[in-house]
């Protein structure tokens, strides 16, 4: 009786399932006839440019159609020919803001792909990171993953006439912090940020950026195991303790103290840094929790309440967007609670952003203040 119970119960559930989800269909007109696929990339899939379950059906040579059943909340997305280097842009071929739609009840969306970011490549996807940006290796290896990564590092102005030491900030989606050419989404701008704040009273920093896996990504920044695959989050904590930062420390003038060692991501990003923190809070001394994937990593807020001391004295930055998933604000509220339960720690903190989307122009923007928290 009791398997037959088992087994009837995802029965029961699966209409209730079915009731929750809102029909969209979205009609694509292109400006020219392609051979390549066409796929919606979006929040509703981790971003990803060729994800054959959102891939277009093509009506005829410039029309292609797809129908979504999707949750009511707000959505994110962009057409992409498969590849990022192939996403949607305007007519003179400079990027596009995110579209957008908030599913309420069933809904039809008519699009126009004006014109592709490749067929502009010559002309405007040129390097931006600036000239205190260098790579410190193109195949960095990663034992604990047995992959290798370019590794991307920011040295402060000052850093050549100085044998100053300084603190040091690590980050994820390295392709994303300071080069358009290399981001998939653009970029945050974290090399003209600091430039600028350098330009002035600010204290210095060097930052880290180590490049993402592609669609692996989801899997190397996930501490558990997933509808994306197996984990390897926790190896890749380990890689940055075990493996990057003594590379760096050694290599370069590092302040190489808890207090002085930063981590910090968005989205997946967010998850791995508090994960990172958690497990080693006596290396990094702060974080930056940007729009966390909580979502996808529910045994999170069990794991920091058993890896995190309570006496800890550990910097934290949350911050996130209104405009973001349905599910945002209330996981990273709930973490945030978790930890600082009475609001009175100023240790531990919390932004919520009325406009702020899951983008890289509203972490650029966010970042000034959470460096400055870190820095404090």
């Amino acid at each position: 009786m009791s398997k037959f119970l088992f087994k009837l119960i995802p029965l029961l559930l699966f209409p209730c399932f079915l009731h929750a989800q809102i029909k969209v269909d979205i009609n694509v007109h292109i400006p020219r006839k392609t051979t390549d696929n066409l796929y919606l990339a979006g929040n509703f899939n981790n971003w990803r440019a060729n994800n054959e379950a959102f891939r277009l059906q093509q009506k005829d040579s410039l029309n292609y159609f797809i129908r979504l059943n999707l949750p009511p909340e707000m959505y994110e997305y962009k057409v992409a020919r498969a590849e990022w280097s192939k996403v949607e842009v305007q007519n003179d071929g400079k990027s596009i803001p995110n579209r957008f739609f908030r599913l309420k009840q069933d809904t039809a969306i008519n699009i126009t792909v004006a014109s592709w970011a490749d067929f502009y490549k010559q002309t405007i996807l040129q390097h931006s990171y600036s000239k205190n940006v260098h790579i410190a290796d193109t195949a960095f290896y990663i034992p604990q993953l047995n992959k290798f990564r370019r590794i991307w590092i920011y040295l402060p102005p000052s850093y050549k006439n100085t044998g100053k030491r300084y603190p040091v900030l690590y980050m994820h989606d390295g392709q994303n912090l300071f080069d358009v050419k290399t981001s998939g989404y653009g970029e945050w701008g974290i090399d003209e940020i600091l430039d600028s704040l350098n330009n002035g009273s600010a204290k210095q920093m060097i930052v880290v950026g180590i490049d993402h896996g592609g669609d692996d990504r989801l899997k190397e920044y996930n501490p558990y195991n997933s509808q994306y695959g197996k984990a390897e989050g926790k190896a890749y904590a380990d890689f940055l303790v075990k493996t990057l930062k003594p590379y760096i420390d050694k290599n370069y003038h590092t302040l190489r103290d808890t207090k002085h060692t930063a981590i910090a991501g968005s989205s997946m990003g967010g998850l791995i840094s508090m994960y990172a923190l958690a497990k080693y809070p006596k290396i990094f001394g702060s974080a930056g929790i940007f729009s966390p994937a909580f979502w996808l990593a529910p045994n999170i807020y069990a794991d920091v309440a058993e890896l995190l001391p309570k006496s800890a004295s550990n910097k934290i930055y949350f911050v996130a967007g209104a405009q973001e998933s349905k599910g945002m604000l209330p996981n990273m509220e709930r973490l945030f609670k978790q930890l600082n339960p009475e609001g009175k720690n100023k240790n531990i903190v919390l932004t919520e952003k009325q406009d702020g989307k899951h983008s890289e122009w509203f972490w650029h923007r966010e970042f000034v203040d959470f460096y400055k928290f870190i820095l404090r």
